[in-house]
């Protein structure tokens, strides 16, 4: 990739960051779009002010002759077009190829979830051994605290990356609400059921018991590593062990699944979409929208078991 390649890069993060405050996760997937798309330009010896229409349409091509699904196609195109936009508003090149552009069609699956019946067995498993007598004292704090941040998880619908670093002050709150730094640095209050808010104070307590040293520091969920806080991959992993041991395809279960059983299952028992949109902090209704099945299924059940004349014969 050529240096100026490289820097207009830099320059269009730089913006969505300062900007649109867009999250890190967001800033790196740009990253990787962006630069897979110039080195494909690169190795056609063409500049990213010179790339017309065709080229982006050769890019997208070369990636579904990869094998890329269409998902990843139709975001790799979303990058590519806020990059030209970019370059066109900022006076970097005096036209947008990208305009013309359609990206692949995209079927917006219904999410993953579990049954409630699922969720209980996979917190009933989490939580064996806790008083075992037998158990070492950092096996032990392990299970404590996976068992905490599954019943932590799917009380709130928190995301993962909000979970694992959330303060450990979230622990000391006497409120039913703890504060969470969502996307974009926006702070919102999530309520917290009584068994989360216990499962939270048990394994504080055991962690300042057994390990005072890593207990000092600013996280819930102190770990170690760069960020000092537990990391999602670990999370993820040691939660399909937990699926496991509970009789659950693991393939079907991660904090992703955990926090759309959340959003499900307060639907399916009379909680508004709105409300739901903010405990799980979406921006904009239609993202929370994935989860209208759930309100047919419960629309179809009040018709069949409220109205006076659905027992009659047609």
């Amino acid at each position: 990739m050529s240096p100026r390649g490289r820097r207009l890069i830099e320059d269009f993060l730089d913006a969505m960051a300062s900007e649109r405050n867009a999250a890190l996760n967001t800033i790196e997937s740009y990253r990787r779009d962006l630069e897979a798309y110039q080195e494909f330009l690169t190795g056609r010896g063409v500049a990213t002010t010179a790339a017309s229409d065709e080229h982006i349409r050769a890019f997208q091509a070369d990636g579904s002759a990869a094998g890329l699904a269409n998902a990843t196609l139709a975001r790799r195109l979303s990058s590519v077009r806020q990059f030209h936009k970019f370059l066109y508003l900022e006076g970097r090149r005096g036209d947008d190829p990208s305009l013309s552009m359609q990206g692949p069609r995209r079927a917006r699956p219904l999410p993953k979830t579990l049954t409630e019946a699922e969720v209980v067995r996979l917190i009933e498993t989490a939580r064996e051994g806790h008083d075992a007598k037998d158990t070492k004292p950092a096996e032990r704090l392990a299970i404590v605290r996976m068992g905490c941040l599954i019943e932590l998880l799917y009380a709130t619908g928190l995301r993962v990356s909000e979970l694992i670093a959330l303060p450990k002050s979230a622990a000391r709150t006497r409120e039913p609400l703890i504060a969470v730094i969502g996307k974009g640095n926006k702070e919102r209050l999530v309520p917290i059921s009584e068994p989360a808010r216990a499962a939270m104070l048990r394994y504080r307590q055991l962690l300042e018991d057994l390990a005072p040293a890593r207990a000092r520091g600013p996280w819930l969920f102190p770990a170690e590593g760069e960020s000092g806080h537990l990391s999602r991959q670990v999370f993820a992993r040691d939660l399909k062990r937990v699926a496991s041991a509970a009789g659950l395809n693991a393939s079907r279960v991660s904090p992703h699944v955990l926090r759309h059983a959340f959003a499900s299952h307060l639907l399916q028992n009379g909680a508004d979409l709105r409300v739901v949109q903010d405990l799980l902090g979406h921006a904009d209704i239609s993202t929370t929208q994935i989860y209208t099945h759930v309100l047919d299924e419960r629309a179809k059940a009040m018709v069949r078991d409220l109205h006076p004349l659905s027992d009659e014969e047609d």
